[in-house]
């Protein structure tokens, strides 16, 4: 199954409006297929420049109680793998780690983090990674589709240093 908007398959069309007739100028192709899991390939191609301007892969599992992925990213420049478990659903009370390598500045970040709701309205969520920085906010539904968050982030390795 391929899915492709009017624009990506004629690409930028000097005259409107654009009729099937003109010639086609591929620009963005994206493809996903459901197998077992999710794959899905997103490619730009500069047909000008006769460069990718972005490609992205991705192949994803979802049960009932976890989501895992695996991504290709920044033109192949980082790779993403990602576990999401729901340890309890009637609390909301999710755990997740996620593992990102840079290939360019062979950069490893590794974060982990949880949240848990404290009523149906009310929800806490936190995440710390290895590079020192901690974040946690605590959100309020207090009207439909409206939300109060309050937010805060620490870098634990600049704590001791002055501006």
């Amino acid at each position: 199954m391929v899915f492709s908007s009017f624009a990506t398959v004629y690409g930028q069309s000097e005259k409107i409006p654009c009729v099937e007739d003109f010639e086609l100028k591929v620009m963005n192709p994206y493809v996903c297929f459901d197998v077992v899991g999710h794959v899905c390939i997103d490619i730009s191609f500069d047909t000008k420049t006769g460069n990718f301007t972005k490609f992205k892969a991705r192949l994803s599992f979802t049960n009932t109680d976890l989501i895992a992925s695996l991504a290709l990213n920044e033109k192949g420049d980082s790779v993403n793998a990602s576990y999401y478990h729901i340890v309890n659903p009637s609390t909301n009370t999710i755990v997740g780690v996620e593992v990102t390598h840079s290939f360019s500045t062979n950069v490893n970040t590794i974060t982990m983090g949880t949240q848990h709701a404290l009523d149906p309205l009310t929800t806490i969520k936190a995440r710390v990674n290895n590079t020192g920085k901690v974040s946690a906010l605590i959100q309020h539904e207090w009207r439909l589709k409206s939300l109060f968050t309050i937010f805060g982030k620490v870098d634990t390795k600049s704590i001791d240093k002055s501006p």
